[in-house]
């Protein structure tokens, strides 16, 4: 689910509701048919403006929250669509696709958005290759900051995945 508004209605409902992070997070835990309900961290990610707001959480969260302030589901989430912008029915050439890839370095923050992963994610692979006396293919160090090169990222991950 998406939140709507960047989560204004959220928060104005949470305002209306007379409650705070904790509290919501405490009354999902009440309204938990298994009893576990939400982290206050969670509610916090999902209701947020600032940097760590999330836009999306699971079906089962917006549940919770919207049950507990009173409200239906679909007041304060849209159901995420996801749209395909190309067409699924030919495979495109390995050219192609390297030329979407960007070609510059990214840092480990734009890498971890590239590639849909954490950034611990990428420090325990950096860490596992060290282990192995190699040197994790796409790592550069420029100065004491570290770099990526895309490109040999992904065609060690291919080559990896084709193992």
């Amino acid at each position: 689910m998406r939140r709507r508004n960047r989560g204004a209605p959220l928060r104005t409902a949470m305002e209306a509701a007379g409650l705070d992070i904790g509290r919501l997070a405490a009354k999902t835990r009440e309204i938990d048919p298994q009893g576990v309900g939400l982290s206050r961290a969670l509610v916090g990610f999902i209701v947020g403006k600032g940097k760590t707001a999330r836009e999306e959480c699971s079906d089962h969260a917006a549940g919770l929250i919207a049950e507990a302030l009173g409200r239906e589901v679909s007041e304060l989430f849209e159901t995420s669509v996801f749209t395909l912008t190309e067409s699924t029915s030919t495979r495109r050439s390995k050219s192609a696709e390297r030329q979407m890839l960007p070609d510059r370095l990214m840092d480990q923050r734009e890498l971890a958005a590239f590639l849909r992963k954490s950034m611990s994610w990428i420090d325990k692979q950096i860490q596992v290759s060290a282990q192995a006396g190699e040197v994790w293919p796409g790592l550069i160090y420029v100065g004491a900051s570290r770099r990526f090169d895309p490109h040999a990222v992904l065609d060690s991950m291919r080559r990896q995945s084709a193992a």
